[in-house]
């Protein structure tokens, strides 16, 4: 089961819109929300769900604004929660900023929406692009909006339009790597891995069905192939565009493709990553009033820096915070994931060029220093 009712409430607690979706709450239960927070908050155990009688709240904070989903059924929290900072993404898509200010100047348009979005409790049409075909910002396009609703909607593939059309079909493919890497003082590798993401911009006419081959590990075991470098991928998430079940059954990635910008993947890769970037610190003090700091990255770089300071003695120990880098380095992966192929079929037969791009940066990456 899934959300009775949804709320957007003020700081005050106040209820700037609501909707009902099924009827089996009392809407004013809402009224104790904001004081159940209070308590909650002086007591310093605030807590995502709260409960009066039989009734849940499920809840987030955006901006100046609680977004609150009432049930009274031992419902699915994540779907509720996925739904509730799904509703900020299309609510931000919209009105570029999700405020107090920004509901009060879009009661019609924030209506349509939640009608949209869920239906009885579960979601339903949760793509902004697809919303944004029929649901529009100006009242009069309301009144004279498409009597048809769009196939998108019904529709199997959900997340993509019929009757798209380019001149020159292309799709550009970047594979971004962040590396997360803990050293400490002594220069050991504490902690490390390699967070992944596919992110696609396609640009292809009609509906095009398209497979996408990586160096995957057990892909290679399935089929036998041991040549060359694989990559064993962790935490996989896709985008709801990949059929699920021949990726499961042999590891195939098929998909209809949003248009435009997605992402269509994220992956995890827990392996011991050597530091690409290495950096030594020496920090020196002169007198009580001149602190030298140098800095050492690799072999080529060098900075010393000087640093006159009021003449302030502290006999206490100070401690130092780890070095965070930050950096980007394009045309290479640490994992080494390639992109094998990637087939474009469209029923009628055009061709397509497909880039592929890959980029290595900083994750959460620090180096611990002597104390």
């Amino acid at each position: 089961m899934s959300a009775s009712a949804v709320f957007v409430l003020d700081l005050k607690g106040k209820v700037l819109i609501c909707r009902n979706y099924k009827g089996d709450v009392d809407m004013s239960e809402i009224d104790h929300f904001f004081s159940l927070l209070m308590l909650q908050e002086e007591e310093g155990l605030v807590c995502p769900v709260m409960s009066h009688g039989n009734v849940h709240f499920l809840w987030i904070k955006h901006s100046n604004l609680y977004l609150v989903a009432t049930t009274n059924k031992n419902s699915n929290a994540s779907l509720v929660y996925a739904f509730l900072y799904k509703l900020v993404e299309v609510f931000t898509e919209y009105f570029k900023e999700l405020e107090e200010e920004s509901i009060q100047d879009n009661f019609v348009v924030v209506y349509e929406l939640l009608d949209e979005l869920m239906d009885f409790g579960f979601p339903q049409t949760t793509d902004s692009k697809i919303l944004q075909e029929y649901i529009t910002q100006k009242g009069n396009k309301l009144e004279v909006a498409k009597t048809k609703v769009p196939t998108t909607v019904t529709n199997a593939v959900s997340w993509r339009s019929e009757g798209i059309k380019y001149k020159k079909n292309e799709v550009f493919i970047d594979v971004i790597e962040s590396i997360n890497v803990l050293v400490n003082a002594n220069g050991s590798v504490m902690s490390s891995d390699i967070v992944g993401s596919i992110k696609l911009k396609t640009m292809l006419s009609g509906m095009p069905e398209l497979r996408l081959g990586l160096n995957d590990r057990m892909l290679f075991a399935l089929t036998g192939r041991d040549k060359g470098k694989s990559v064993a991928m962790e935490d996989v998430k896709f985008h709801q565009c990949v059929r699920l079940s021949r990726f499961e059954s042999d590891r195939t990635i098929s998909f209809i493709p949003p248009d435009g910008e997605s992402e269509l993947m994220s992956y995890r890769i827990n392996t011991h990553v050597k530091p690409l970037i290495w950096i030594e610190s020496v920090i020196e003090k002169f007198s009580h009033s001149r602190v030298e700091i140098m800095v050492k990255g690799g072999k080529e770089l060098l900075m010393r820096a000087h640093f006159g300071l009021p003449s302030v003695e502290n006999h206490e120990l100070e401690g130092r915070p780890p070095i965070t880098v930050r950096f980007e380095i394009p045309y290479f992966t640490v994992s080494g994931i390639q992109v094998r192929y990637m087939k474009i079929i469209e029923k009628s037969g055009y061709q397509a060029l497909p880039w592929v791009r890959y980029i290595t940066q900083s994750g959460d990456y620090q180096l611990r220093t002597n104390s």
